[in-house]
């Protein structure tokens, strides 16, 4: 039988209930050690009367108070502590009054006068709302800390979401420029049904960036079909240049991975190793576990680190003429990608095979999405494994 998770409630969750709850287990605290007081010097249980009303009095008197500090806690330093070095006082004197005067009229015969009464229960009731006055400040304090730092984290949230995005979308222009370039030209040549088939695949694609949060995760087996789709529009451009071949370990499928992670690496690969040979390229993508972590590379059969374009293929930048003509989307761009969302978690290098060509590593902690969630797939076709 499976039993549900219990999710805690922070105690400062409701703050009106917190207050109410912390208000009366103090001041019942306060009556039972008054009456313990009285029972301790053999006093009659009528006794308890007297403490009883000092109790209701300070409750009350402190409700007034928490009106006061409520108000005076969001104002400058300065008349904050002015005004409560006021209230306090009056607020204990007011106290002791009501004290006093009880005891005066249960104390008939003493000899007492009003004014020691009133002395007496000065130093007792200033305790108490003192004590009571500096765990009020005291609390709000620390609430007002713990929202600030809950703001901070909502806006570093929001700032790292917003570079994400800022990142994820530089993807597509750049792809989207060739892709309609490329679709425009079969338009002229009148093929249309090629054009048709990659305004079908492009759709698609676009779909499935529109779908996916630029934050959020997909699986291996996901991102292994949105590239195959991806591949589909270039190849219709490089024809037999373009040669894939995907070596997916079935235990990685179902790791996650940030959406649209490989897409670049595979697009940089087509624009410094298939467009730069006539002979075209070939380009592996392979993940596999090495202990807690998910290894994905992405290599290809082109000139390697030996180009006079490497420095742009690394950065992403190209020039014409000592002008930058194009940004690209870069390596760069994955690794900015990989350091927001995992920190120093991951590793992302750049190699060059004994072989020949040039390959990206990249080792990322395995996570797995839980089965009970749902997963919204824009197209489902199984990962092959080599094409």
């Amino acid at each position: 039988m499976s039993v549900l998770p219990i999710q805690p409630i922070p105690f400062f969750a409701d703050k009106d209930k917190a207050f109410w709850r912390l208000q009366l287990v103090g001041w019942v605290g306060a009556l039972v050690l008054r009456s313990m007081s009285l029972l301790a010097n053999n006093l009659p249980l009528i006794s308890l009367v007297q403490p009883l009303i000092a109790t209701i009095t300070g409750f009350s008197i402190s409700l007034v108070l928490s009106v006061v500090y409520r108000t005076l806690i969001r104002q400058r330093a300065l008349v904050t502590w002015g005004i409560t070095l006021l209230a306090l006082p009056l607020a204990v004197g007011l106290h002791a009054f009501i004290d006093a005067w009880v005891i005066s009229l249960w104390r008939i015969d003493a000899d007492t006068s009003f004014a020691q009464l009133f002395v007496g229960v000065f130093y007792l009731d200033a305790t108490l709302l003192g004590a009571w006055t500096a765990l009020y400040f005291m609390v709000n304090f620390y609430l007002q800390v713990e929202e600030q730092n809950d703001q901070m984290i909502r806006l570093e949230n929001q700032a790292t979401s917003a570079q994400l995005a800022m990142l994820r979308y530089q993807l597509n222009p750049h792809f989207l420029f060739n892709t309609l370039n490329s679709i425009s030209t079969l338009v002229l040549l009148k093929q249309t049904e090629p054009a048709n088939a990659m305004l079908s695949r492009l759709s698609s694609f676009l779909r499935y960036t529109l779908v996916n949060k630029p934050s959020a995760r997909v699986t291996v087996a996901q991102e292994v079909e949105t590239l195959q789709l991806y591949l589909d529009i270039e190849r219709m451009r490089f024809e037999e240049r373009l040669r894939t071949t995907f070596d997916i370990d079935p235990a990685t499928e179902s790791a996650l991975l940030p959406s649209l992670l490989l897409q670049p690496l595979v697009e940089n690969a087509i624009k410094y190793a298939v467009s730069q040979q006539e002979a075209g390229a070939e380009i592996t993508v392979a993940s596999q576990l090495v202990g807690p972590m998910l290894r994905i590379t992405v290599s290809d059969t082109g000139p390697g680190l030996q180009s006079p374009t490497t420095d742009n293929r690394l950065s992403g930048m190209t020039y014409d003429g000592g002008e930058p003509v194009s940004t690209g989307v870069g390596l760069a761009n994955i690794r900015d990608r990989l350091s927001q969302a995992y920190g120093d978690q991951h590793r992302f290098e750049t190699v060059e095979p004994l072989e020949g060509g040039f390959a990206v590593v990249i080792e990322l902690p395995v996570e797995r999405r839980e089965a009970t969630e749902d997963i919204s797939e824009p197209m489902r076709q199984p990962v092959q494994a080599a094409r």
